[in-house]
């Protein structure tokens, strides 16, 4: 297990001598054979500017930084795999802040790279090479021309063509889960936002909020139109905007026009939940499907990534339970970071919380941030961390009934049929 490395102008070499290493945290750990998999396919190997990769002499065990003017380098996974390392690497400035991207650790092993990642997740529908671009122009040039006026699909044809979304990119093929954005405000003020970064937050957002509230005749013509497949999801809450629930009295109205017209598909909101009394009006509606994005199940870790306006993570609680009392698919969109998802503490809170909220599917989502900032922001660790291929064992072995994925599913059959149901009540 070499480790890897780029020089200064990004060329990528495997060094001839010394072991790869990983961090878990701030701590500088071995890497374990039965963590790595080949790279997969869609994945990325970037350098880590203003670091030194670090790695290990196999005879004497010695950890040993590369001479300055190399760089470390990390793999960007495709959706589907969860990270088990981060890259093992010192910075060079330590004022620097690295890009808001999920970095794992990656070494060169029997002729090729290997990553420490777990395949968490069926990839076939978010392999973004399963997503021909020349198809998605197209989509995009027949949805504009066919509703010229909807400011909806002008939006999300920036978020496919520029960003290469692959939500966005659906809603322009006709198929699998589709996105509806529909808020600009928030009501959290989430250190890693990749759609809004105060000015002084020394991050730089990777995509745009959209700054205009839609109708309820643009929302329910992008709903519409997607929803033509049993399979077929569209989903309130994308990387391109804030809180959808503080757009409530559009998604509702929305939803209810929808559903007069139509029983096909699922609808889904990926929310933070803390407003409460908006979730249960959306839920009320004739919401499908809930993903609610979380940190922690552990009170002043969430605060300190979230920092919540006007809500706790009570409300967040309150939340999912009320949706899965009325037969709403629920799920989280739990972000996860090595040497800290896996510390005791937090596998037992998120544990009781999974309980406690009858929540049927954990989606697992690598935190993209940079590792220092986020260490500093966060209550350190009361208890051992146990490594993140354990945390997951745990998770399916106290959760049994609980799926462990990393993207929105269509629910079971039974769920499904009860679906029909309050579609038709």
């Amino acid at each position: 297990m070499y480790l890897v490395y780029a020089d200064g102008q990004g060329n990528v070499y495997d060094h001839p001598e010394l072991y790869g290493l990983a961090r878990s945290g701030d701590m500088i750990v071995e890497i374990l054979e039965e963590e790595l998999i080949p790279l997969p396919e869609g994945a990325t190997l970037v350098g880590l500017p203003n670091t030194r990769a670090i790695g290990m002499d196999p005879g004497t065990g010695e950890m040993l930084p590369l001479p300055l003017g190399s760089q470390a380098v990390g793999a960007l996974l495709p959706q589907g795999f969860t990270r088990l390392c981060l890259p093992g690497y010192v910075k060079t400035d330590k004022t620097y802040k690295l890009p808001l991207f999920g970095y794992s650790a990656v070494v060169w092993k029997d002729g090729g790279f290997y990553v420490a990642a777990d395949p968490t997740d069926d990839t076939e529908q978010w392999n973004p090479l399963n997503c021909d671009r020349g198809d998605v122009e197209i989509g995009v040039s027949d949805l504009t021309a066919k509703y010229p006026e909807n400011r909806l699909y002008n939006h999300l044809s920036n978020c496919a063509l520029e960003y290469e979304c692959l939500t966005s990119s659906n809603t322009f093929l006709g198929r699998w889960e589709g996105a509806v954005p529909v808020s600009y405000s928030c009501n959290a003020g989430c250190f890693g936002c990749i759609s809004e970064q105060p000015d002084d937050s020394g991050f730089v957002s990777p995509q745009t909020r959209m700054n205009f509230r839609p109708t309820v005749s643009e929302v329910s013509q992008v709903m519409l139109e997607h929803l033509k497949t049993p399979e077929s999801i569209v989903s309130f809450g994308q990387g391109c905007e804030g809180e959808p629930s503080t757009q409530a009295k559009i998604i509702i109205e929305s939803i209810r026009e929808v559903r007069s017209i139509t029983d096909m598909g699922y609808i889904n909101i990926n929310t933070n939940a803390g407003l409460s009394d908006h979730i249960r009006g959306i839920v009320d509606a004739g919401l499908d499907l809930m993903r609610v994005s979380t940190i922690s199940a552990l009170d002043d870790h969430y605060n300190a990534y979230y920092k919540p306006r006007g809500y706790t993570l009570a409300n967040v609680e309150k939340s999912l339970k009320y949706a899965a009392s009325q037969g709403v698919y629920t799920s989280i969109n739990y972000l996860i970071f090595p040497g800290v998802t896996d510390r005791e503490e937090e596998i037992e809170a998120m544990v009781e919380f999974v309980r406690r909220t009858d929540i049927k599917l954990i989606q697992m989502r690598n935190l993209n941030i940079d590792p220092e900032s986020y260490l500093e922001l966060i209550p350190p660790a009361q208890g051992e961390i146990l490594g993140m291929k354990t945390m997951l064992e745990i998770f399916r072995e106290e959760l049994p009934d609980v799926v462990i994925g990393s993207f929105t599913h269509v629910p079971p059959a039974e769920l499904a049929r009860a679906k029909q149901r309050r579609v038709h009540q």
